[in-house]
């Protein structure tokens, strides 16, 4: 098994936001349908897991899964809204070595309007000064950027900064993962000039991690612009997906779900090793659609240095002209 293994777990599709560039809250799984311990029990060794959604904290029984998931990955992190504040104080207390990272999209108007949760940034932010305090350490937020919320990055970004929290940042993207095909920025010019102020502010930083930083940033501007990939896309390699309904999938931004099997029914390798695994890896090879996500973007980067390493001392040592 490689190394370098991530998954990405999606224990449920039940969430209660609802956001606007996303869809999964009115297309919920079941409860009683859902994956549990018996299936993650069957996941192989990992680098690399986070457990995501939907929202996950709505399921009572997250402890459980997130104890199985932790003794399979070298680092494991748990994607949330942050609403459910003391579930994740709870959770958090229970297994401190776990990493938190709460979505949040934009100041209080902006978020709450784009997450359609009152109060929705408050509780994030509560939740973000909890964990501080209790010290956990592998603690941050992320934000989707687009046109109503792209003139809080720079906020968002100094935020993290003085609270000392990681700061992770996303774009519009369509798949079924999503159920969204017509997410759209509208205004590129404007949204591009957001993410070019975040990459000077991360090229200025003396962490090494920022500097890559910058790059995947720029990577989003390519994408927005309707670029090919700065580097190939490698899902079904090294990376993977699970639904809640045990479907084992490659790659979440495909147009149409595009399962290699289903970790209830089979084993771990007959998956990995199969015939459909194999037909969805070239599908994927062959994909046309740029998606610059960070499940994708970052292995990537560890996989393929030379181009983004050229960069960052293209644009941070050697001061040439800007190229993004």
């Amino acid at each position: 098994m490689s190394a370098k293994l991530h998954g990405a777990i999606i224990v449920t599709y039940r969430c209660n936001a609802r956001c606007n560039m996303c869809n999964v809250w009115a297309n919920p799984s079941k409860a009683s349908e859902e994956i549990g311990v018996e299936t993650l029990e069957k996941l192989p060794r990992m680098f690399f897991a986070n457990i995501t959604g939907g929202e996950p904290f709505v399921r009572e029984d997250l402890p459980e899964l997130v104890e199985v998931v932790r003794r399979k990955t070298r680092r494991l992190v748990v994607i949330t809204n942050g609403y459910f504040t003391e579930r994740v104080i709870s959770l958090c207390r229970r297994f401190p070595d776990i990493g938190l990272r709460i979505s949040i999209e934009g100041l209080p108007k902006a978020n709450d309007a784009i997450r359609g949760i009152p109060d929705g940034f408050d509780r994030g932010l509560r939740t973000l000064l909890e964990l501080r305090a209790m010290g956990l350490k592998d603690i941050g937020f992320s934000t989707t950027v687009q046109d109503i919320n792209c003139e809080d990055l720079i906020s968002l970004y100094r935020l993290a900064e003085a609270l000392g929290y990681e700061f992770a940042t996303a774009t519009l993207h369509n798949s079924h993962y999503f159920h969204k095909w017509d997410n759209k920025i509208q205004d590129k010019e404007k949204v591009c000039g957001e993410f070019k102020k975040l990459i000077e502010l991360l090229l200025r930083s003396k962490r090494p991690k920022d500097w890559f930083r910058a790059y995947f940033n720029y990577g989003l501007i390519n994408y927005i612009n309707g670029n090919p990939r700065l580097l190939p896309c490698e899902m079904g390699k090294n990376g993977f997906f699970i639904d809640p309904w045990g479907d084992v999938l490659v790659c979440n931004g495909m147009d149409e779900k595009q399962p290699i099997g289903n970790l209830r029914e089979q084993t771990w390798q007959e998956i990995w090793s199969g015939g459909k695994a194999r037909e969805i890896r070239q599908m994927v090879q062959k994909c046309k659609k740029n998606c610059w996500m960070i499940g994708s973007a970052a292995p990537a980067i560890w996989d393929h240095p030379l181009k983004p390493i050229l960069w960052v001392l293209e644009n941070k040592f050697f001061k040439k002209r800007q190229r993004y």
